[in-house]
Formats: C-alpha cells, structure tokens, sequence
C-alpha cells in the first residue's frame, strides 16, 4: 500500500473531546490533536444533559483550523460514547439537547419496563445485550412514560454521532455499532427489533438507514463548508461507538486474543463472528455489541476509572496537584489488598461523593476503611485487577480459542501500575497501547472507507508497524491467587 492522505476524526468522550488529523503514509501513520475541549453536563430542571451544540461548535473550530492551515483532509469521522441520542422535529431542527446516560430519570425504570412490556429474558434472547439502567431502550420508556416534549414531536431519534454527521451533512442515518448499544437491536437480523419498538410506541421510520462502519453518509452542507472555507468534504460512518473504533485498533496478530478498553469505563471482551446469545451469558450478563466487518464485540463493562477520577476531584488541592505517576507511586507503598470493593456495585455508579461510597463499602463488608488518597488509590487498582480476573475467567468459558493475551488499549494503557497488577491478576501476558486507539480506529476505517486499506487485518498490521507496544508478565501468583479469593468472599457479604 502506498498513499499518503490526511484524514479528520472526532473523538468524543463523556468527559472530554478531540479533533485529531490522521496521515496515513507509506504502510504506517502518525496523530496530530488539533483541538482539545472539555465535555460539561449541563445540570437544570431536574435533569442532566449534553450541549450538542457545543460539541459541533468545536468540530467547526477543527475543521476551521485545517482549512486555515491548508491541510488536505480526504474525509471526517465521529465516534462519541454510546447510547445517547439526539429528537429531531419534524422541519429538521434539534428539539432539545439530548438527555446524558447519567441522568436519573431511568432509575427503576428497567423494572418496570420487564413488568409491563417486555421480559427481561426476551430482551436479551432479542438483543443480547448487557442490562444496564441508561441504555436507550430504558432511556426511551422513561422519556414514554413522563411524557417527554422532545420525544413526542420526534421526527427522527439519531444516537450522538449519527447526529453530529446529520447536523454536517443534512443525511439521517443509524450506524450499526452505536445502534448495538441501544439494546434495541437483533443482532441476527442487524436492525432494530419491531417488537421491542412498538413497546416503546416507535417504528423503524423514527431512526435513520442503518449503514456499517465504513459507509459514506454524505458531504458537508454548503453552510458548512462556508463556515468552515473546506469543500464538499465526505463523511465517513466510522465505528460511531468509540469503544467499537478502539476495538478496531488493537494490534492483534490474529483472532486469539483478549482486550481492555481501559479509560472511564473498563470494557473487557473478545472479538466472535458471531454474538454468543446463550444462559451462561443471560446469566453473567455479557453483552453484544456491533464491531466491523461483521463482528460481535463480546464483552462486559466494568466501572473503570471513574473511580479514581471522581476520588481525585474530591481530594484536597494540594493531592489533585500531584501528577497521576506520584499520585500512584504513593500508593505502592500501601499495604496490598487491605481493602477491596466490586467496582460494579451500584453504589459507585454516580455517588454524590465516590470517597465515601468507597468508605462506606468497606464499612459494610466489615474491612479496614481507606482514609489516606494512597489507601483508596491502592484500593481502586487492586479491586480493578481483580474484577478484570473475575470477568477475564469467564471469558475463557466462551472463548472458541485459548486465551493467553491480553490488549490493553485506551488512555488506561498508561498506567504501568495497573497493568502490571493486571498481568498478575489474570495470570497472562499483558501488552498496553496504543494510547490513541479510538482516534486510530476512526481514521482506519476512514482509510477503508477510501479504498487504501483492505481489511481490518491490514488495519492492526499498519498499527502495529507504527507503534510501540508495552509488554508486562505476570509475577507473584501466589499472593494474587490468595487476594482473589478475598474478593470473593468480600462480593458473598453484598
């Protein structure tokens, strides 16, 4: 392959976004972040949401600067976090700002959804998708059920990215991997479920045309291309779901592999042809979602950082002024598995203070309380590696292959600590990086889109040559061994 072409990827997270040039060179490629910009929840009314609107204001700001600059984009594409969406009316304007995933509205709404429409077996024979309260499905039943404004003047529901490609282009559509998160799809069938829509009161008309990662959506309007002084630039449907982009980035040799998406959220899971819809995983409550080519992406989530992102704001100044390696160095020096908690307790989904949450945890399972930021840091690490084993081993039951390695991808793969604690935990070799792996994915599959790139096998060689992998092996088996049945007997006690 020789090319050398300049591609534009927006890479939205629930935190924060970025606008990333990607060039694509000579069977290898390089990242520059144009922009960087803060991703605020807006708190009124009772309510959480995104300002959508101050996320496509930035991605103008990005493509202002490449035209500014006289870089020769051949595409843009947008992957944000999934299962919000965006109401549009029916002249084709916004109606609201989207309600954010965190937003209580849909507490104890999931049961009562399984009581009065649907059953939660169905559900998931239907979808085989990991329940969790804000997925879309439940976000839209409690839209339904408080007579939400926004969602009965709807003309069209687009999930985020779908809807910031709309409000580029004029063109509605509902890519495939973001539409797997809304638990509203088969995935036999790939479109969404007739069925679980007419419990919701909707039919297959409110969404756009479901296209695969890969596709062409349109071109930028000519009101954009005004403002921004670029020309019909196209817009590519990359992985919308930016853990399905990240996925798409993992630098495997072959299909044998395991990976951790590792930032806010930890997403563990293996790459199938097919989605493994069975007892075992109803029971484990496993989840599939849509990946390219054709792929499922088995997997489950676990509560990652967030742990230590929310800890890290409540501590004191002069902690928060500590950087992350002397934030968590400190925390070597603590006793290990001291106390331990279940990152997925509901307890630490959105506390109103996650350092008591955590303090509170032990207390209950009768453990020493963590005082110190070195003792609740030491506590998150070592109850994060654990989690992982958990979900790693049953991995390995649905596993067609043997499972002996481990990716680890995202901004996660950073830190040392951690993935040393989980090469130990698991037992496996354990490689981090690449750090970018959701902005390389959405440029990949631009590079696709475009004809440079055959396949995604092609796609995780170029990564490959164009990276350097961290390599961590396992050492002291038999204390993590030791500290695993702790964990165990600590999740018997909840």
């Amino acid at each position: 392959m020789k090319t050398n072409k300049s591609f534009f990827a927006v890479d939205l997270g629930a935190t924060s976004g970025r606008t990333i040039i990607g060039n694509l060179n000579e069977g290898r490629f390089d990242l520059e972040e144009l922009t960087r910009f803060d991703n605020n929840l807006i708190q009124t009314g009772g309510h959480f949401y995104w300002d959508i609107y101050a996320l496509y204001n930035e991605i103008i700001k990005g493509l202002k600067l490449v035209a500014k600059r006289g870089i020769e984009i051949s595409s843009i594409g947008i992957d944000t976090w999934g299962v919000d969406f965006v109401c549009i009316g029916d002249d084709g304007a916004i109606l609201r700002n989207p309600l954010a995933y965190r937003d209580p509205h849909t507490f104890g709404v999931m049961e009562k959804f399984f009581e009065n429409e649907v059953e939660k077996k169905t559900v998931y024979d239907i979808t085989g998708i990991q329940f969790m309260n804000f997925n879309s499905i439940f976000q839209l039943y409690a839209m339904k059920l408080n007579g939400d404004s926004a969602l009965k003047n709807a003309n069209k529901i687009l999930f985020v990215p779908d809807a910031l490609s709309y409000m580029l282009t004029g063109e509605a559509v509902c890519e495939y991997t973001i539409a797997s998160t809304s638990e509203l799809l088969d995935p036999r069938t790939k479109d969404l479920d007739p069925k679980l829509l007419k419990a919701l009161g909707l039919d297959r008309d409110k969404f756009g045309r479901m296209v695969n990662p890969g596709t062409q959506i349109g071109v930028l309007t000519e009101e954009v291309q005004q403002m921004t002084g670029l020309g019909a630039i196209p817009v590519i449907a990359v992985a919308g779901h930016d853990t399905g982009s990240a996925v798409a980035a993992v630098p495997a040799k072959d299909e044998k592999f395991a990976y951790l998406s590792s930032g806010t959220w930890s997403l563990m899971g293996i790459e199938t042809k097919d989605a493994v819809i069975n007892e075992r995983s109803y029971d484990l409550n496993f989840t599939n979602e849509g990946g390219i080519e054709g792929t499922t992406r088995f997997l489950k989530n676990i509560c990652g950082m967030w742990l230590y992102e929310r800890c890290r704001k409540e501590w004191p100044e002069e902690v928060r002024k500590l950087s992350h390696p002397e934030l968590q160095g400190s925390a070597m020096g603590v006793e290990p598995f001291r106390s331990v908690i279940n990152p997925d307790d509901p307890m630490f989904a959105n506390p109103a203070k996650m350092i008591d949450a955590i303090q509170q945890y032990c207390k209950e399972t009768e453990q020493p309380v963590p005082e110190t930021p070195a003792e609740i840091c030491r506590c998150i690490f070592d109850s994060l590696a654990l989690r992982y084993r958990q979900v790693f081993t049953w991995l390995k039951e649905f596993a067609s292959f043997p499972l002996d390695t481990l990716h680890i991808i995202g901004g996660g793969s950073l830190n040392k600590y951690l993935n040393q604690f989980t090469a130990n935990s698991l037992g496996v070799t354990v490689f981090a990086g690449p750090q970018e792996c959701t902005a390389i994915g959405n440029i990949m599959l631009q590079a696709k889109a475009a004809g440079d790139v055959k396949d995604i096998w092609e796609m995780r060689q170029i990564i490959a040559n164009s990276i350097e992998l961290v390599k961590y092996e396992p050492t002291d088996k038999a204390e993590w061994d030791v500290a695993y049945g702790k964990y165990l007997q600590i999740l018997s006690r909840k």
